[in-house]
């Protein structure tokens, strides 16, 4: 890497591990070279770029995203995805092996996907693989193909070719994964209590929440603990919603258990007593729960129990978002807009936007390995967001980069705009205006 510094980046206020400061950021060939004192002296030949007061973070990163192309672009496409999530300050993303056609569970269907996203890449893309029933034999094949990991459903995941793992299943993947130092990802609903639940169609959001209770998430996520305890497994839970799982989760990290816990900004920043009946743009699974739930996963936040926050950005063609709760696609959109929901919540509960980016950027990147991501420090991708964090919008469903304008935060307001958004030291965002895509596709220890 050459040590000849081609810009600095300046600001009062520069989120880094070491806390907020006023700094200048100077990088050379796509990487940080230095943090130094806001004064510093730009280096002969450098472009100078100051943002006065606006906040400059690590561009932030998302493990959870359905990006659905090949095979369901119509639903959301490379292209994009990653313009929204440029949009709104996401530098990396990693996408899930189901929803496309072909799913991520061989080394060939990794390929077709690589090969469909190259071109289209607005920031970096990472790929999850995924664990279904007949594909144990394809797990190392795909980790060495440089899949991040892998995740599995153990409740029906909403589409044929992506089937759930019973318990005997779970086992035999999460050993076979564990064998090579890999790590399960887990959407935990128990199927059973699913079966049992009362299950009712039309519009109201009660009789959907009731159809997909806490007790399915409690009851999945007690079985993947006692697993993973066994066979010293590293897993991860996603997109929690119950916050009765929290006292699990918590005995078990004291125990030694390898676990990690994400929730999303739909879960924290939304409640079902705001959802009106035959909204399904707020149905997702599992579901946003009460008031009281959410201030127990802020909790959760705050006490490290749950470690990182994601998007689950999992769109769909408005068509698909019916006004029945129970044949209604579920899945949110938010890429673009999860920073300043986050920020909005975290702000009203007396957290910090260091609380946020450690959430959303460190934890994240630290999850999937990403070394190179994830905070504002020598040697690091050059990958920034610019905040104006006292500024304020309404969300206009017109103004988003997703293929589908369908969104929960229509008509919210919302603190903290991006300003721009930099991908190894190049602007690809600048108020809502976007660059050619330069993004990279990522393997894993890359």
């Amino acid at each position: 890497m050459s040590d000849v510094v081609e810009l600095v980046l300046r600001s009062t206020r520069v989120i880094t591990p070491e806390g907020t400061r006023a700094a200048s950021v100077a990088v050379a060939d796509g990487k940080i070279t230095a943090v130094l004192p806001y004064d510093a002296e730009v280096p002969a030949g450098a472009r100078l770029e100051d943002f006065g007061d606006d906040v400059l973070l690590p561009g932030l990163v998302d493990t959870h995203v359905h990006v659905n192309d090949p095979g369901r672009t119509e639903w959301e496409g490379f292209w994009t995805a990653t313009r929204a999530a440029a949009a709104g300050g996401i530098t990396t993303l990693l996408d899930m092996p189901l929803n496309s056609l072909p799913p991520t569970t061989t080394v060939d269907n990794l390929r077709t996907k690589q090969d469909v996203a190259r071109s289209k890449a607005h920031i970096d893309v990472g790929f999850w693989g995924g664990a279904i029933p007949s594909n144990v034999k394809d797990l190392r094949p795909l980790y060495d193909a440089g899949v991040f990991g892998f995740k599995c459903f153990l409740s029906p995941s909403g589409v044929e070719e992506f089937p759930q793992l019973d318990q005997e299943q779970l086992a035999r993947s999460m050993a076979e994964i564990t064998g090579f130092g890999g790590q399960l990802i887990v959407h935990a609903e128990d199927p059973h209590h699913l079966e049992t639940a009362p299950q009712k169609s039309g519009p109201a959001y009660a009789d959907f929440l009731a159809s997909r209770p806490r007790d399915a998430e409690n009851t999945a996520i007690e079985g993947l603990i006692a697993h993973a305890k066994r066979l010293g497994a590293r897993v991860h839970v996603l997109h929690l919603s119950s916050s009765d799982a929290l006292p699990l989760i918590a005995a078990a990290k004291r125990e030694g258990v390898r676990i990690t816990v994400e929730s999303c900004p739909h879960f924290l920043t939304l409640t079902a007593e705001e959802v009106p009946d035959g909204a399904t743009e707020f149905k997702c699974c599992p579901p946003i729960r009460e008031a009281e739930n959410q201030d127990a996963l802020w909790e959760g936040l705050a006490d490290g129990t749950i470690d990182c926050i994601v998007s689950d950005h999992s769109p769909c063609t408005t068509d698909l978002k019916t006004p029945d709760f129970a044949s209604a696609w579920g899945g949110i959109s938010s890429l673009q807009l999860g920073l300043p929901a986050i920020w909005t919540e975290a702000r009203r509960r007396g957290r910090s936007l260091e609380d946020v980016v450690r959430w959303m950027s460190a934890a994240p990147a630290e999850l999937a390995g990403l070394s190179q991501k994830g905070a504002i420090e020598a040697g690091r991708d050059a990958d920034f967001a610019v905040l104006a964090p006292d500024e304020s919008f309404t969300v206009d469903p017109a103004e988003l980069h997703h293929r589908n304008q369908v969104t929960a935060y229509a008509g919210k307001t919302l603190q903290g705009v991006v300003k721009s958004t930099w991908l190894r030291g190049v602007r690809i965002a600048d108020n809502g205006t976007l660059a050619e895509p330069t993004g990279r596709l990522l393997e894993r220890n890359n």
